[in-house]
Order: structure tokens, then sequence, then C-alpha cells
């Protein structure tokens, strides 16, 4: 199954239509695994989509976000945002100091989070926390 058709169900029951562009996009952020800067999106995607530009970038990676197909976060090291496919929730622990990073599941943080539902009111539908610290290595070495 491509990921065309992996997508292109929910942007057409949305009204949207999936354009070389989006279908570019979605591909580099379907098959990368991690977050990824909008410049990264662009060098990879352009190899898809040549006639592909910055600012079409950015506009899709906004529209993706806006219809629940690409999360934004922000993650230690990168200047702007970075983008991830929407999936299963997930989070993450940063090392200040070297930039580490570990994926932590939902399961981790689900009591903090119905904890937040219940005194919010919000729902969560999906979720991104980054957490920093100091990962082991660097602790030993700061003594």
């Amino acid at each position: 199954m491509s990921c065309a058709s992996l997508y292109a169900p929910e942007l057409r029951a949305r009204g949207f239509r999936m354009t070389s562009q989006r279908k570019a996009i979605l591909h580099v952020l379907h098959h990368s695994g991690d977050h990824l800067s909008p410049a990264e999106i662009f060098e990879r995607a352009r190899r898809e989509a040549p006639g592909l530009t910055y600012p079409t970038v950015y506009r899709t990676l906004e529209f993706l976000a806006k219809n629940g197909l690409a999360m934004p976060a922000h993650i230690v090291g990168k200047k702007q945002l970075a983008y991830q496919i929407v999936g299963e929730s997930h989070h993450h622990l940063i090392c200040r100091s070297c930039g580490s990073s570990l994926e932590v599941g939902l399961d981790a943080l689900e009591p903090a989070i119905r904890q937040l539902e219940a005194s919010s009111g919000y729902r969560f539908i999906n979720s991104h926390v980054t957490l920093l610290g100091l990962c082991p290595k660097c602790q030993k070495e700061a003594g």
C-alpha cells in the first residue's frame, strides 16, 4: 500500500485532494520515523517533487498539522518546529547536555494525562510531551 493510499481517504473525507506536494511530504514523514525540520523535509521531498519550494513545504506542513496528519513539536537542538507523521502518541526524554533522546510510550504518562483531562476538561486526542534532563552518561561526566 502506498503512502498516498493511506492518507488520501482522510484528505478526501475533509474535502481536500492529494496533491503531488502533499504526497511527497507525507511520504517523507511516513518513512522517516523521526522528527524532521522543514528544511530536512524539503531536501528529501524534492527528490519526488522536483518543483517543490520552501514556502510550499511550510504551507503544506501547516495544512497537514491542522488536518491531523502531521504533528509539530519543539525539539531541543532544532531552531524551528520539527514534524512527524501522526501515529501512536509518544513522548521524549531529551538530554540537555548531549541532545540524546529516548522515546517513551504513552503508558508511562497515562495517569498524568488522565488527571489533566479530569482537571482541565480537555480530551486529549494525541499528545507529544518532551521532558528535559541529563542522561546517565552526562550525569557521570558532570560528577
